[in-house]
């Protein structure tokens, strides 16, 4: 017989990584609705109409298609198979699919249900999502997204509040992290002013590598991406950006008087970061991030831990036009989305997670028999009454079998009736780490554990 198994890029979580996504989740979560987010879900299959060429194509490779229930092949003929064009097949005998990011359904959401939806909307969304990638250490085709937006509403105070939650969610978690920032509106106006709109992306590429190669290499990688000398020498200050945000701020406006876009993202992160300067993590403006260049529109965002090499645990940006690939154009919204993967490792390397977050029973009452059960599980309820974990052992085993069931289970306290105690109206409380013993009153007990 074969044994079980799960399907590549997946993985089960066990009662303790249970206990630390959960911790993960809730410290999230209550953030969140600290700032006014409310949570909404959506289904893990949405139409293929809805996530097709959403994503490139890219995106759209990797996308896992759902068979249609019953005899999926009946309407289609024997040339059809014997052609075997998979693509062409497969929109034929799929109308579903599995959810590629938060994003789109979210999209879908928000056009679907217009009507009934307070703008600015402000929500939260923590799910699985699935991709058909190939699997690598750290990277899977089943794993959670945790994205907040705001849409409908322009202002950058959501860019602000946006910020603000990243600082106090990994302040909390106790991870020290830096927030770096950028506006899509500055890396267009640069390419504007050196007359090199399409060359962007080379450019962010090219400047991200300063610090590894140099400011020679950069520029003979700017040289070979077909840049001219005097667009090199135009972008030297921006290269060689240095100061506070403050003083880059005044840099990049004097390279880019001429670009009223550039401008634009000048001021817009000006007036950002200018209400920024008491978070508890520093946070820096970097002119070499550039993420999804195709979909932002105004400030991007990304989060590095600094105390353990992890790439982004965090990221997001504004975008203009959410609903537009749903013909419903218009509609301005900002987000971030949370790499609840990637925070779980950083909080196992700095070993963070809190210890009552992973426990889970406070006190086993050992089990000698009926007599003292009747005994003991009146005291058990009152004991869950006030809110104290408390379970029995189920069975009359041997005293050894389950103590050592509550150290596997590394619950801190044993309670225990015998004949002594049913009769004195108490009961012994065990402290599993000290091996201390004392007979209380199920008062003084419930006192003792909460």
């Amino acid at each position: 017989m074969n044994k079980p198994s799960i399907p590549k890029g997946t993985r089960d979580f066990g009662p303790v990584e249970m206990a630390k996504r959960n911790y993960i989740f809730n410290t999230i979560r209550s953030v969140y609705e600290l700032y006014g987010f409310q949570q909404i879900e959506t289904p893990a299959q949405e139409t293929l109409a809805t996530l097709m060429g959403k994503y490139g194509e890219e995106g759209d490779k990797l996308l896992f298609k759902i068979l249609n229930s019953g005899d999926y092949l009946n309407k289609i003929d024997d040339q059809e198979l014997t052609e075997r064009n998979t693509l062409r097949l497969a929109s034929k005998i799929c109308e579903k699919g599995l959810r590629y990011d938060l994003t789109v359904p979210f999209a879908r959401y928000v056009v679907m249900h217009r009507e009934e939806l307070q703008l600015p909307f402000k929500r939260y969304q923590v799910q699985p999502v699935w991709r058909a990638d190939r699997p690598q250490k750290g990277r899977y085709r089943e794993f959670y997204q945790f994205d907040g937006d705001v849409v409908g509403s322009d202002s950058l105070l959501n860019e602000v509040e946006l910020m603000q939650i990243v600082d106090t969610v990994f302040t909390r978690f106790g991870v020290r992290v830096q927030i770096k920032i950028n506006n899509r509106k500055i890396l267009t106006g640069i390419a504007e002013v050196i007359g090199a709109a399409d060359k962007i992306v080379d450019i962010t590429v090219a400047i991200d590598k300063l610090d590894k190669i140099g400011i020679d290499n950069v520029n003979q990688e700017l040289r070979e991406d077909g840049l001219s000398e005097e667009q090199i020498q135009k972008l030297q200050p921006i290269i060689m950006l240095e100061g506070t945000n403050e003083e880059k701020l005044n840099t990049i406006a004097e390279v880019l008087k001429d670009s009223e876009t550039g401008l634009k993202g000048v001021e817009e992160s000006r007036y950002i970061l200018s209400f920024l300067t008491s978070l508890k993590n520093e946070i820096q403006l970097d002119l070499t991030l550039a993420r999804g260049l195709s979909y932002y529109t105004g400030a991007i965002f990304e989060v590095k831990a600094l105390d353990t090499p992890m790439g982004s645990i965090s990221g997001g940006g504004r975008y203009d036009n959410l609903t537009g690939i749903f013909g419903m154009p218009g509609l301005s919204g900002v987000g971030i989305s949370f790499g609840v993967d990637r925070i779980y490792d950083v909080l196992n390397a700095l070993d963070l997670y809190p210890k009552d977050s992973l426990q889970t029973t406070q006190v086993l009452f050992i089990n000698f028999g009926e007599k003292e059960t009747a005994y003991c599980l009146p005291i058990i309820n009152k004991v869950r009454a006030q809110g104290i974990r408390a379970e029995i052992y189920p069975d009359s085993a041997k005293m050894k079998k389950q103590m050592s069931y509550a150290n596997a289970k590394q619950i801190p306290f044993v309670a225990l009736a015998g004949e002594n105690e049913m009769q004195a109206s108490k009961i012994t409380l065990k402290n599993m780490e000290t091996g201390d013993q004392q007979m209380l009153s199920p008062e003084e007990l419930i006192a003792k554990l909460s």
